[in-house]
């Protein structure tokens, strides 16, 4: 088995306080975590090393060109935080709940903020990723995600 990875770098015109702590809310993760053409839906939350979340990303009910992991129109998935240090790297591990092989595994993403000025230059890093995920659409989907991340934050900010 060949093990993908992918790596997105996003500038964000926020402080690296205001970017970090909507990784560490429920709901700013639902604002902003699912990518384009979807919605996402948080069903527990704990942001603690040891800890984690569950999550629904849902595909839009007149979408028929994907089909999710999970179910027609559902990825979802449980993420256990690993190691968090504020405002600095979070690394967290995630399993999808599907019953198709290629999708199983632990997918390892770390996301690492660094200040620059008033603004944040965020990196995230996927190690691990399933076999049934192209690394491609891993890509686009994790742009899309920070695009939707930077208008969230650069809006509360």
């Amino acid at each position: 088995m060949i093990l993908q990875s992918t790596k997105n770098i996003k500038h964000i015109k926020a402080p690296v306080t205001v970017v970090y702590n909507a990784f560490s809310s429920a709901e700013a993760l639902e604002q902003w975590l699912a990518p384009d053409g979807m919605t996402g839906k948080i069903h527990s939350f704990d942001f603690s090393t040891g800890g984690g979340y569950e999550m629904s990303l849902y595909y839009a009910e007149e979408e028929t060109g994907f089909s999710g992991k999970t179910s027609d129109h559902e990825d979802r998935f449980t993420a256990r935080f690993l190691e968090i240090i504020p405002n600095q790297k979070i690394i967290l591990v995630t399993v999808f709940d599907s019953e198709d092989e290629s999708f199983t595994g632990e997918m390892k993403m770390t996301v690492y903020f660094e200040p620059k000025e008033e603004d944040t230059l965020i990196t995230l890093l996927f190690d691990d990723i399933p076999s049934g995920i192209k690394p491609e659409d891993n890509e686009e989907g994790t742009r899309q995600s920070l695009d939707k991340l930077a208008n969230y934050v650069e809006q509360q900010n």
